[in-house]
């Protein structure tokens, strides 16, 4: 039997496995030299069977991991459903943004609405262990206050992570905060003026809507596609026509979308930006949960440290609690920093100094690998479960990385009615409209999939999926 018919004749035993579900999205597949060892067949003609199905979406390969499925193909979002984007700047006034604290509050939900990895995801011990070693080695630097700038070896270790990605950062120019929305509401406050205009992206998260709204910005929106990322040509014609002041963007695996904008785009945002004399902000919280493990540029790469502060936290990568995020103001550190002393005065020691034991101690990028690893089997899990159970005419974006996933539902269903009766439930989750700044997105929902798809989980995926057909069924 020749080889081509050989590989062919795997590739569509496999693809039947996959469409009946016998081989299941998330799951991972022998590798090459097992395959060929169990099938019998040379190292060339496994590569060309794998190399097929990933052609045809049915599995992806993951740098040093091997080949897993996919979740079977869904149609994402359209961008063409989004309402015609507002060409005056307004004030934010969605009272909806008021009412999610409620929810975020919660614990006794299932978790489907926050945008955190499972706690077992997380290095816990070994931070906890780092907590007290740094409590026991030096008690009154940990209880006392630290510099208002922040400990200088955790700036140092910072700069040189974000050295990694090509990125050239001075300690001298990073100022510690008690995790990224301090950081991002500080540079907001000491860069803006009541009245002033920003640009955001639309959908973009919640939490940067509010922080707006409470320094009386008004808000220009920008397209964020599914799959694209944000769209630098409508930021032109907006900088072109405003004055703005800043642009606050969440470039690397937005909330909600999870889409990547390329680095042609980054590069041509900024130019743009610098061009009008607007400051970035950027929202780089979920850069390092790049799902192919390959750690996307922020924008500060296209800059002189003259137009991009860079916003960062350690709270999705390895402790949400210690709360110990960054700002890096490049030739606006003093400004930045005299906001930082007259608002919190310093972050607590106690955090910084147990991330630098356990950044001492632990290879950070080992963590990540099996953080990004599961991450991206949960984001396919997820992508599954709705197509199984969710009704006909959903649409789920395919995020590149991050912690969530956006869902389109039928037109007949809204985003606040599933929320709702979700809720009513005992199920967090959260409707679209909170991620614009007018309330569009009405047939939307967010999902988290920080959360592996355990047997708690599938129950609630099912019977969101359930009240979703209830609702596409009402008169």
């Amino acid at each position: 039997m020749s080889q081509d018919l050989l590989y062919e004749r795997l590739a569509e035993r496999m693809r039947r496995q996959i469409q009946r579900g016998v081989l299941r999205a998330g799951e991972r597949l022998p590798s090459l030299r097992r395959l060929g060892r169990d099938q019998r067949i040379s190292l060339a003609t496994a590569v060309e069977a794998y190399q097929q199905l990933e052609r045809e979406g049915l599995i992806e390969a993951r740098p040093r991991s091997g080949y897993y499925v996919r979740a079977a193909s869904a149609p994402v979002p359209r961008a063409g459903r989004m309402r015609h984007l507002a060409r005056a700047p307004m004030p934010v006034r969605n009272p909806a943004l008021l009412g999610v604290l409620d929810v975020q509050a919660r614990h006794d939900l299932v978790p489907l609405h926050s945008a955190s990895p499972a706690m077992s995801l997380l290095p816990n011990a070994a931070l906890a262990a780092s907590v007290t070693r740094a409590l026991r080695r030096d008690p009154d630097t940990a209880l006392n206050y630290a510099p208002p700038q922040g400990l200088r070896p955790l700036r140092e270790l910072i700069a040189q992570r974000y050295g990694q990605c090509g990125v050239e950062l001075d300690p001298d120019e990073i100022v510690i905060t008690a995790g990224a929305m301090e950081a991002i509401s500080l540079t907001l406050r000491s860069l803006t003026r009541p009245g002033d205009i920003v640009i955001l992206e639309t959908p973009t998260y919640h939490g940067l809507l509010q922080a707006v709204a409470a320094h009386g910005l008004r808000v220009l929106e920008i397209p964020n596609r599914p799959g694209v990322g944000i769209d630098p040509a409508h930021a032109r014609e907006l900088l072109e026509r405003h004055a703005v002041r800043a642009a606050l963007l969440i470039p690397n695996f937005n909330n909600p979308l999870g889409s990547l904008t390329s680095e042609a785009a980054k590069r041509e945002l900024v130019a743009a930006c610098a061009a009008h004399g607007t400051i970035v902000i950027e929202d780089d919280l979920y850069g390092e949960l790049a799902y192919s493990g390959q750690r996307p540029s922020p924008m500060r790469r296209y800059d002189d440290g003259e137009h991009v502060v860079v916003c960062g936290s350690y709270s999705k990568m390895l402790s949400p609690g210690l709360r110990v995020g960054w700002m890096t103001g490049g030739r606006r550190t003093a400004e930045l920093l005299r906001t930082k002393s007259f608002s919190t005065v310093a972050t607590a020691a106690l955090p910084q100094m147990a991330l630098i034991d356990y950044l001492a101690r632990h290879d950070m990028e080992r963590g990540l690998r099996r953080l990004r690893r599961a991450l991206a089997d949960n984001a396919q899990a997820y992508r599954q479960a709705v197509l199984e159970h969710w009704p006909d005419g959903t649409c789920v974006a395919e995020p590149a990385g991050g912690l969530t996933l956006w869902v389109e539902l039928p037109e007949r269903v809204e985003g606040q009615a599933l929320f709702e009766a979700a809720l009513a439930a005992g199920i967090g989750i959260l409707p679209g409209h909170l991620f614009s700044n007018r309330g569009d997105y009405r047939h939307h929902v967010r999902l988290s999939c920080g959360y592996p798809l355990d047997a708690r989980m599938s129950a609630a995926m099912r019977s969101l999926g359930e009240m979703a057909k209830r609702l596409s069924r009402r008169p």
